[in-house]
């Protein structure tokens, strides 16, 4: 009965391995892109520390927006040179969303208790905004420069 149960029944396991396999690629996929994000947030968050430590808070905010689209360009040449698994929307709005989603819940509600971070525009909208942007617009380079090669 045993055999002959697995017998009949693998038309219907099969199908089920496969979506079990895809969930895991689709599973690495995410977290490679995720991986990308969380190294951007870190080396923006370092930016911060180190600038509020050695100078005013203004120059430091003012380093942070220069640098926080560079860094994530670097690391965007680095994701679609090698991985290359999203558009580059999606791309541009994982990595947004993951430096909003850590800002929120980790800088405003763990280390500042306070989402006073938020009401400025060049300590937090505009460097989101130049993250999506410089994301999005390196992805769209890297698929037209593929495109042509």
């Amino acid at each position: 009965g045993y055999w002959f149960c697995y017998g009949l029944l693998w038309p219907l396991i099969l199908p089920l391995s496969f979506i079990r396999n895809n969930r895991d690629f689709l599973m690495k996929k995410a977290t490679i892109m995720l991986i990308h994000a969380f190294i951007g947030w870190v080396l923006c968050g370092a930016i911060m520390g180190i600038g509020m430590a050695v100078t005013s808070i203004e120059t430091t905010l003012i380093i942070h927006a220069i640098s926080a689209p560079v860094i994530f360009v670097i690391l965007s040449l680095i994701y679609f040179r090698k991985f290359n698994n999203t558009t580059p929307l999606q791309t541009a709005i994982t990595f947004t969303g993951f430096v909003i989603f850590m800002d929120v819940f980790v800088v405003a509600l763990l280390i500042n208790k306070s989402f006073e971070m938020f009401t400025s525009a060049i300590g937090t909208w505009i460097p989101f905004a130049l993250i999506f942007l410089a994301t999005y617009l390196f992805g769209l380079l890297s698929a037209n420069y593929r495109n042509m090669a």
